[in-house]
Order: structure tokens, then sequence, then C-alpha cells
């Protein structure tokens, strides 16, 4: 294998002395573990997935070896790359994902609905490669830990061909091989029926339905439940509560719900298969748009922090089933509690219970509060429980009460001594959540009961920032109340002040009612922007109307030369353009690859932004890298609108860049747009203008096999007796490329 970063070379079985001898555990499942590995000698890094044999079928290693080479075949962009085995570990080489699971990441940090939509439709097209391939590739183990992400947070399905149905096979087998792996809540429910149809295609679907939810609710399906209630309501019909996706939610999540419920419908048949789903949620996402370019697109500026962050959840471990045997073991007391009877579990419950820990170090108090029942909760209290312990992640019955929003709990717990300012081990407060959730009350009381406004967690966010993001206007003027003017420009780690996450997201009122308070408008983050740069790429007319009254330097520039006008135009946002020239903007402004605004409209296709550029002063002729001109870029990306409406302009047809001399009639050829190429000969561009290898437009048309531009050309006075540098016409170039239709048109 000569390079792990994305080009794998021979698949293959690797041993364990191929590897450096610090394997690093990155996660550990009811199967298995994971590690980061580097291979020898140039330490490139993979990931190494180990499987517990007790654990796996008899004949796991022998067909994971049979599959493993055309599992290894199968590369698509949102699915992850297998490199290999290493049979002696029992584990699958493969490529390292540096964001880890989708399930870790919706349990510690928000993402905004942007990116939900996006990742629901990158899993969509993963899983329909997978369907499309002969035979359909079934994954059958469908879930958010098996969805990794990359660095750029962008998705991949992960551990797909390692359960196989066979022939034969009994039902109860499969199924008890997929509840040893956690995956009790991806099963539908033809699984556990009497129906004798081994599983389909429809199966996943069934299980994308689920994670589905789990990204729109970040939450996890049937929390606290065993595995026998969620068996009983899942062949019943029943699904995860749609109410528990937030109330703030677009008017398009009301499309992705439906997607999601036919995706889990009871009857198979009625199931859409992924190549539908791909087209609809392609359409859903392409409507709230991911901030930033493109892939490899100039002026690129992928900014995926933007669009998560942190957040804490608490994932109370499945209840067990009630015991045949002792029924006042600790199992029966959490039994009780998960089936709401909570009159015998107040009668049943001892002091003894009350200090016993569970997994995760949690107390029964952690799991009374979360049974949302008060009557409760006193008990526990009267028979001794510390009000303050914690789990193992730092998480008091506090925290627990203010995530479930149970108003009379947390009072309860306030009055018995909690601590509003203890913090989990990441430094939330109840504060940090109560904000984060929009829940005003529970802030008013946190704050009456000493909690810190200003409070800051481990990467510096403050209860303001997340009331901010999230659009809470009623929590940021609570908060206000009681933080000092300095307390405005708090920045948490990448440099980002209140002002710039309520302009981020469009929150025209919280931006007003911040800079009424004194917010600093001109504040920076870390990569130099400000406020306006971010409501000005993200298209907010009015937060940007706001920010321009209040004295905010309108051309202060990032640290890679962009202003707001610049990213304004990036994106196209006509009246944000207009409205940051009208108040004084510079229009021709350069970044620091020398990229104009005018630059980035007609390199994106912005046809109304490039118009309203040139109608206030932008130059259309100027010079940018290696003195490409906008007209350039637009023939390079075969905009023909644009090109029609910079060279009405007055753009110069015929200017030829710095590096090798082409003219936009060159760039339009190669490119092969054919309406560029007839807009620049009407605009008189010289059809034998000759670039630094003395190719003329002609040559790279003959080269490139386009018909109709070579055609247009020689209508148009191409002189076809011309040489270039390597002393060839067109017509031995279209004859070395074999183009042999061109060969026809040149020979006459």
């Amino acid at each position: 294998m000569d390079c792990l970063d994305g080009s794998p070379g021979q698949f293959r079985n690797f041993k364990k002395s191929d590897f450096e001898a610090d394997w690093i555990k990155l996660a550990e499942c009811r199967c298995g573990q994971v590690y980061r590995v580097r291979l020898k000698p140039r330490r490139e890094t993979c990931a190494l997935k180990t499987f517990d044999t007790t654990l796996c079928a008899d004949n796991f290693l022998r067909r994971l070896i049979d599959e493993a080479s055309n599992i290894g075949k199968v590369k698509f962009k949102y699915i992850v790359s297998i490199y290999g085995l290493c049979s002696e570990a029992t584990a699958v080489v493969m490529e390292h994902m540096s964001n880890g699971s989708l399930n870790n990441l919706l349990a510690s940090h928000t993402l905004m609905w942007p990116k939900k939509f996006q990742m629901i439709h990158e899993a969509s097209m993963g899983m329909n490669f997978l369907h499309s391939m002969k035979p359909p590739l079934l994954h059958l183990n469908l879930k958010t830990s098996n969805i990794l992400l990359d660095d750029r947070l962008h998705v991949k399905i992960a551990d797909f061909g390692l359960i196989h149905w066979e022939e034969g096979k009994s039902k109860k087998l499969f199924m008890e091989h997929l509840t040893v792996r956690g995956n009790i809540s991806y099963i539908p429910p033809e699984t556990f029926t009497q129906c004798p149809d081994p599983p389909g295609t429809t199966f996943d679907v069934y299980s994308f339905g689920i994670v589905m939810w789990e990204v729109l609710t970040q939450q996890k399906p049937y929390a606290g439940c065993s595995v026998t209630t969620v068996l009983l309501q899942v062949s019943h019909g029943k699904r995860p509560g749609v109410e528990m996706i937030p109330d703030q939610k677009p008017r398009e999540c009301d499309q992705m719900i439906y997607i999601m419920k036919q995706c889990w419908d009871q009857d198979h048949r009625k199931r859409p298969p992924f190549s539908d789903t791909v087209r609809k949620t392609e359409a859903l996402s392409g409507i709230l748009r991911i901030p930033g370019p493109k892939n490899g697109e100039e002026g690129q500026k992928e900014d995926y922090p933007w669009m998560v962050s942190p957040i804490h959840k608490i994932a109370l471990p499945e209840m067990p089933d009630p015991p045949s045997g002792d029924h006042r073991g600790k199992d029966n007391i959490l039994s009780l509690l998960c089936k709401k009877d909570f009159g015998n579990f107040r009668q049943t419950v001892r002091r003894e219970h009350v200090n016993k820990q569970f997994s995760g170090e949690k107390s029964l108090l952690h799991y009374t509060v979360a049974s949302g029942d008060a009557e409760s909760v006193e008990h526990v209290l009267s028979l001794g429980a510390e009000v303050n312990c914690t789990t193992a992640r730092g998480y008091t019955p506090l925290i627990i009460a203010v995530l479930h929003r149970l108003h009379d709990i947390i009072s309860l717990l306030l009055e018995h001594g909690a601590a509003a300012t203890q913090g989990d081990e990441d430094q939330w407060t109840a504060l940090h959540f109560a904000a984060q959730n929009g829940d005003d009350r529970t802030v008013r009381l946190l704050l009456d009961k000493g909690a810190e406004a200003d409070a800051r967690e481990k990467a510096g966010w403050t209860p303001l920032h997340l009331a901010c993001q999230n659009g809470h206007e009623t929590v940021v003027r609570l908060l206000l109340s009681r933080l000092s003017e300095e307390a405005l420009g708090e920045r948490e780690a990448q440099g980002r002040t209140a002002l710039h996450l309520a302009s981020a997201y469009g929150h025209l009122n919280i931006a007003k009612l911040l800079l009424s308070q004194g917010a600093d408008p001109n504040a920076t983050d870390s990569s130099l922007s400000t406020a306006l740069h971010l409501s000005a790429e993200e298209g907010h007319n009015r937060v940007v109307r706001q920010l321009v009254k209040s004295e905010v330097n309108i051309d202060s520039a990032d640290s890679r030369g962009y202003t707001p006008l610049h990213l304004a135009a990036l994106k196209g946002h006509t009246g944000i353009c207009r409205q940051l020239l009208s108040n004084g903007a510079s229009p021709d402004s350069k970044t620091l690859q020398g990229w104009t605004p005018m630059h980035l409209a007609a390199l994106r296709g912005h046809e109304a932004t490039v118009v309203q550029l040139e109608s206030q002063g932008a130059c259309v002729n100027a010079e940018g890298e290696n003195g490409w001109t906008p007209l350039h870029l637009a023939c390079h990306q075969g905009e023909p609108e644009v090109v029609e409406k910079l060279l009405a302009a007055k753009a110069d047809p015929n200017v030829s860049e710095d590096s090798e001399g082409w003219t936009p009639l060159h760039v339009a050829c190669s490119s092969l747009c054919v309406p560029s190429v007839l807009h620049l000969i009407s605009h008189y561009a010289d059809v034998n203008a000759v670039n630094s290898g003395k190719a003329t437009p002609l040559h790279l048309a003959a080269q490139h096999g386009c018909v109709p531009i070579v055609e247009a050309l020689l209508l148009n006075g191409a002189d076809r007796t011309l040489l270039d540098s390597s002393g060839s016409r067109a017509l031995n170039v279209a004859l070395r490329c074999e183009n042999w239709e061109i060969v026809q048109l040149l020979e006459k």
C-alpha cells in the first residue's frame, strides 16, 4: 500500500508487525474496539476495527476473509474505504475518520438545520450507492455509530457488508446476532414477526428512518426502554416521538419528517427506495444551503464550525427487563421507574438502593429525576441521596432536570441545596444547558439561585453565546440584565462574540439588543471576521442594515483579505451588495489572491450580482491572480449569461492572462462552452489569438473534440494553417487526439 490518504493500493492482509506499536484506542463497542494505527514505514494513519470472536458467529472470520476483497472494491465519496484485513487481530483495516461517529457528534454538539439536512442527504447517497450494486449490498447494521465523519464533517457509511443473511438461517438467531450489537432500535418489525422473507433493501430503509429521527432530534430512540418494550412498541406500529423534534424548525423540516415516516412504514412494501430519498433530500438540503463554496472552487471557505456548537446530553442506559428472582433488587427498582409505576417505586425503594451506583456512575437520584416524577425525587432525597452527586461525565441531577425541562424538580433540587454553579467534565453548567434550550423559566430560576451568568465552558462558550446562536431573545435579555458591558465582548475559542453568533444566524432582534447594550460591531474573531462579514456571507439583509447603521468598518478585511462585499458577491446576495456599495464599500478591493468582488460573482455565475456591481462602479476588467479577469473566470466556469453581461459592460474579450497568455476565447474553447464562444466572437474576440505555446482557440477546440466550436471558429475566420510551438496545425492536433469528425472538417 503506497498511500492511505484516499488512494489505497493493493488490498491485502496486514500483519500486526506492519503497524507501529502505539495503537491508540478511539472507541469501544459491544463487539470489539477501534484503534488509530500508523502503517510502517511512512507512518500513514488508518483505523483498525477489531472484532471479539466470542461475540461473533462461528464462521465470522472465514466469511470476513471471503467477503473482504469484495468490500474493499467499494469506492465512493460517502463510503468508508476498506484497505484490507489483519487476520492476526481479527480486524478490518480502513480509512481513518478524524471526527469519529455521528452518534458521538449528535450527543456532544448542536447541529444547525442546514448541517442536519446535509448529513441526512449524504448518508442517503452512501446507502443508495450500496443498494445500486448488482446485487444490492445490504448493510443490515445501519445506525449512527456506523456513520463516520471526516475532517470537514462530511459523513461516510461504515461497517457495511459485515452482517449477512444466510439461507436456512433462523430469524431468532439473526435477531440475537443483531441485538448483541445494540441494534434493537434499528430493526424493522417484520424481522421479529412471522414474516418468512429474508431481509431486503427495505430493512436498511427502516434503519435509515430511525437515523433521520436521531439527526433531527439529537436524541436516542426509546431511551431507557428495555429490549422487550422496544419490540412490543415497534411490532404494534409505534415509533420514536415526532414531537421531540424542536419546535423552532424550518418549514422544510415537515417534508423531511414525511420522508422519515415513509422510511419506517410498518408495511415494508411502502418504504421508498434510496434513489427516491436521495432526490428528495437533495432538494431539501439545497434549500437550506450549507455556508461555504463547494470543494475545489476559488475563494473557498468551508466554515463548518459555524454549523455546530457544543452540547451535552444525558444518555441513560437501557433499563433491564424486570428480573424473575429478587423483586427488591436494584434492577427491579429501575424497571418500576421505567414503567412509571411510581407508587410501587416509592414503597419499594430503601436507603441501601439510594447509595448504590449504576453504570456510568449514575445514582438512583439521576434515574429518578429523569423519570420526571417530583414526588419520587423528594422521596429519594428524604432517604439521604446526595443532591450534587455526579455521573462519570460530571452530570448532576440538576443538569438532568434542566435538560428535560422539569421545572418542579429543578426548584425542588435547588431547595435541597443543588449547586447552580457546578459544571460537568467540560465545565458546562446547568445555565449553559438552559440557555441553549431557550428555557427562560429555568434560566431565571438558576440566576436567582446564584448561577454565574458569565460562566465559561472549556471551549470558552458562555450561556450568552449559546442563547444568541440559537435565537432565544428572552434568555438573552435575562442574561444581559446580570452581565457587565465587558462581558458582551467575551470570546469563545475561535474568537467569536455574542454579536458574531447572532449575526451569523440572522437573529435581528438579538443583534439590535446587543448593539444597544454596547456590543462592539468591529470586534473580530480569530480569522479577523467581523459580525458584518458573517451576516453578509449568510445573506441576512436586515442584520447587515442594522450593522451598517452602527458605525461598522464596512471595508474590514479578514485573514484572507475578504471584505463583507467579497463574501456577499461570492454568495450572490445582490441586495446586500447594493446596500454595502451604497454605504461606501470599495467596489474593487482585492483579496490576498487578487480577486475583486466582481471576480467572485463571475466565478459563481451570479449574473444579477455582476450587473449590480458594474452599475455601482465595479471594474469589469480588473486583473486578479495571474492576470485573470472576471471574463476569464466566467468562461472557465462555463457561465455564458455572465459572459454576455460582462461583454455588454465593455469587458475586454482579447485581454490575455499573465502565466500562459490565454485570452477568454482560449478559456471558453477549453471549457467546451459553445454559448460563451459565440458571445465572445460576436464581440470581436480575436479567433486567431495565440497563447504562450502559440496555440490558437482552434487548436484547443480540435484537441477537446467540440465540433460546434470548431465550426463557429472556422465560419468566423479561424486560420487552420497556423502552427503551435510544436509545429502542429489544428488538423495535426485533431488527428493525434483521434477526433475524426473534426479531422474531416479541417480537411475540407
